[in-house]
């Protein structure tokens, strides 16, 4: 877990801050928060790949996660570990989508997999508006983030897309270049 005070962290909430507000009029503070410190996990490869199979098999099939969700049909022992897969569907689609949209199609290239039949976009949306459904007990308090979330994806996507921009221009020699001569 990397703390709030990181420097990552602050470097996130700024720029998720600044373009969900500026551009796509998103001013939830949650929300905000939620996506920066999302981005700021996701640097940790293993955070993205939490999500095993009964045999400890990590998942990065969307189509995979979704049947491991499933508490009546599939695997899932009990309904909190369906919330807790689905919750990891919508951070994992909603990172993907909004920071490499391009790799999406990549993976569907590489082999056959469960997620060729799987709309990445619905698929988070609807796993948000499912963990948004855990409202009671330790739940409450978070339910209406995820509801948010789920009701705000296309937007909180357009929003990262618009961070990954930013990201890559920073990375550009000539900013460099720039940078280099400012400071």
């Amino acid at each position: 877990m990397i703390p709030e005070s990181h420097p990552l962290q602050e470097l996130f909430l700024e720029m998720v801050g600044r373009h969900y507000a500026e551009e796509i009029g998103l001013r939830d503070p949650q929300i905000v928060n939620y996506v920066a410190h999302l981005l700021a996990e996701f640097c940790e490869v293993e955070q993205m790949f939490k999500v095993q199979n009964v045999g400890g098999k990590p998942l990065s099939d969307v189509g995979e996660m979704l049947a491991e969700s499933d508490p009546v049909y599939g695997p899932a022992p009990s309904f909190d570990r369906e919330r807790q897969v689905r919750k990891h569907i919508g951070d994992y689609t909603l990172f993907f989508t909004g920071m490499f949209p391009e790799s999406i199609n990549h993976f569907r290239l590489r082999r056959n997999r469960v997620e060729n039949f799987v709309d990445w976009m619905k698929a988070g949306k609807e796993s948000y508006y499912i963990v948004s459904k855990f409202e009671h007990f330790e739940y409450a308090r978070v339910a209406p983030l995820f509801a948010s979330l789920s009701s705000h994806f296309e937007q909180c996507v357009f929003g990262l897309n618009r961070v990954k921009n930013e990201l890559q221009e920073m990375q550009h020699p000539i900013v460099r270049r720039a940078n280099d001569l400012i400071m």
